[in-house]
């Protein structure tokens, strides 16, 4: 095997399946992470976060011995840099993580070994990778992209650097990681051609060859795509509501045409993809990225709305209680990260209009901010029958074949045109 060693930077709903799935193909990896209860929890065979199957495969790649978790880095071929990329709050991208994790395994890396950065990145993140790890390493000669097409200089290259966005689904990540076509961009060609040969030990879907900013301005331009249609979709709902129209009946109706295929609608754009991807392209050129920021202000937008109609439902009663079901971004998964479900929740707990009630049957605690305001977690049943209003944020399977007897005197706000 060309590369033994693999050294993951980061655990989470990238890097723990990506670890995992490359420990039972046969490498040795070191997965790094900084939560020391994560590296606790993984290396007892056990997970953190929830993804279909992926606890028998962790158990799996830790009884072999291909796996072990750590705080630190080890020595490796290759390094894989899956950590996360958030926004702050001028919506402006946070690097901080990535810098830490190229400073971090910096001292480790040596002549010929191969640095992958998975996260999803600015353009040039992937070139800024290089520089932080050259300040630490100045014994290493590390590839600049004005020398990508040269010769000469591409066989002195002494470690290799590129960008491999992932492309998976949470719910499915364990089979898309194999299955699904990746876009490998590096630096220079020579670290191109190096990480196609790594990647080709484990994928089964084609890789595709180009250069790191390609690569990382894919991966954005991908979700930045999805963000523009859903926007449109939630626009054509508030419409829909303000001219009487159903819109979940008028976008079928209008997907009848041949060449139409409109998304659904829903209470805002949540994880950590769709929702801050968009605007690492604004950030990059905000005077010519005029429509991908127009579809984010729109979904980010679309939560005050839901917020809106629940408090003018809620001015009939006196002390109204609220279900709120579901938390995650989306259907059926756990994941909580920039979900619209939560931060209506927490507004609604903050404006006091009432006793909210939470349901989300793929956690077993709120989030802190959500206790803090009053949020109650219970179950299904016990929310419905107590409620005067029930909110449908998420589509979970459970809340989808929910006897809909139970809502017959009930207010319902139905976000995802599920109950129709």
């Amino acid at each position: 095997m060309p590369f033994p060693h693999v050294c993951v930077m980061g655990l989470g709903y990238i890097g723990l399946p990506t670890a995992s799935l490359l420990a039972t193909k046969g490498f040795s990896v070191h997965g790094v992470d900084v939560n020391p209860h994560a590296v606790d929890t993984i290396n007892q065979g056990n997970i953190h976060i929830h993804e279909p199957d992926l606890d028998v495969m962790v158990r799996a790649a830790v009884n072999s011995g291909n796996l072990r978790a750590a705080t630190e880095p080890t020595q490796a071929d290759v390094f894989i840099i899956a950590v996360p990329t958030p926004i702050r709050p001028d919506k402006s991208p946070d690097l901080s993580f990535v810098e830490a994790a190229a400073r971090t395994l910096a001292p480790y890396v040596a002549e010929g070994n191969l640095v992958v950065l998975e996260s999803t990145s600015p353009v040039g993140t992937t070139e800024r990778i290089c520089d932080w790890m050259a300040e630490a390493r100045s014994d290493l000669v590390f590839p600049r992209r004005e020398t990508a097409f040269s010769v000469a200089e591409s066989e002195a290259r002494e470690v290799f650097v590129s960008h491999c966005p992932e492309r998976v689904l949470p719910g499915q990540i364990l089979r898309e990681l194999v299955e699904n076509d990746r876009v490998v961009g590096g630096v220079d060609r020579a670290s191109t051609e190096k990480t196609l040969e790594f990647y080709g030990t484990f994928v089964r879907g084609q890789l595709l060859a180009t250069d790191s900013r390609t690569a990382e301005m894919c991966k954005l331009t991908e979700n930045a795509f999805r963000d523009v249609n859903i926007a449109f979709a939630n626009e054509l709902s508030i419409l829909g509501d303000a001219l009487g129209i159903d819109p979940w009946e008028l976008i079928t109706l209008a997907n009848r045409h041949p060449r139409v295929s409109i998304l659904q609608p829903g209470p805002g754009v949540g994880g950590h993809c769709i929702a801050i991807d968009p605007w690492f392209i604004v950030h990059s050129r905000p005077d010519l990225a005029r429509l991908i920021r127009t579809a984010r202000e729109v979904n980010d937008s679309k939560p005050e709305w839901v917020l809106d109609k629940v408090k003018q439902r809620a001015e009939r009663f006196r002390e109204p209680v609220i279900a709120c079901l579901g938390l995650a971004f989306k259907a059926d998964i756990d994941d909580l990260r920039e979900s619209p479900s939560v931060e209506i929740v927490h507004a609604l707990a903050e404006s006091r209009v009432g006793r909210i009630l939470a349901v989300e049957p793929h956690i077993r605690e709120l989030p802190p901010a959500l206790r803090e305001a009053g949020v109650e977690l219970v179950d299904l049943a016990s929310a419905v029958a107590a409620a005067d209003i029930v909110v449908l944020l998420v589509n979970h399977k459970p809340f989808v074949r929910l006897d809909q007897a139970v809502l017959r005197d009930k207010i319902v706000i139905d976000t995802r045109g599920t109950w129709r």
